[in-house]
């Protein structure tokens, strides 16, 4: 049987800076509260696929059905921007360079937590409002200070909103890779 980093390493895994946090937990988590992070962390997923999906569609511009829904589109845009400039903390954690899949995340030295239970907390630039809270315990530390986190309490539904999150990300940078004509 593989272990967690083994399995952490052989899944496709998002790679990136976001704004990220983590703060110690207590562990064992009682029920409820790990029920309630799996159905705030589903419903963020959810809306952050929503929000970063962005059609490419070769439509007529003449079409006047497609020009209204471009309209709506702007505006529903615009209406996004002015809730998420509500709903941000007016100091958001730093940008901090990140690896993560549905089976945990490779944390950066940089990231202070000196607990083995922690709740990894992830702003994503679709909506830094919204935010994935991942309880995780460190599994591995290694010399350079990176730490690996296994995702825990994490529901079947919840692991793969996390790898249809992984493989968009991943699906996004082959697009921008292969439009670059590299």
């Amino acid at each position: 049987m593989s272990s967690p980093w083994d399995d952490f390493e052989q899944r496709l895994a998002c790679e990136g800076e976001w704004h990220v946090d983590c703060a110690p937990l207590t562990w064992p988590m009682d029920a409820r509260v790990a029920a309630g992070y799996v159905e705030r962390n589903l419903s963020v997923l959810s809306t952050i696929a929503v929000l970063e999906d962005r059609r490419s569609d070769s439509a007529d511009d003449d079409n006047p059905l497609m020009q209204e829904m471009l309209r709506l589109d702007a505006k529903l845009n615009a209406l996004l921007d002015i809730v998420n400039r509500l709903l941000v903390p007016t100091a958001l954690p730093t940008r901090q360079t990140l690896r993560f899949n549905a089976v945990g995340a490779l944390l950066p030295a940089t990231l202070p937590s000196e607990s083995e239970a922690l709740l990894l907390r992830i702003r994503f630039d679709a909506s830094p409002g919204l935010l994935l809270e991942l309880p995780a315990r460190c599994l591995r530390q290694f010399d350079d200070g990176r730490r690996f986190v296994q995702f825990e309490q994490c529901s079947d539904a919840l692991r793969e909103g996390l790898e249809r999150l992984v493989f968009r990300h991943h699906r996004r940078k082959v697009a921008v890779i292969r439009h670059a004509g590299f």
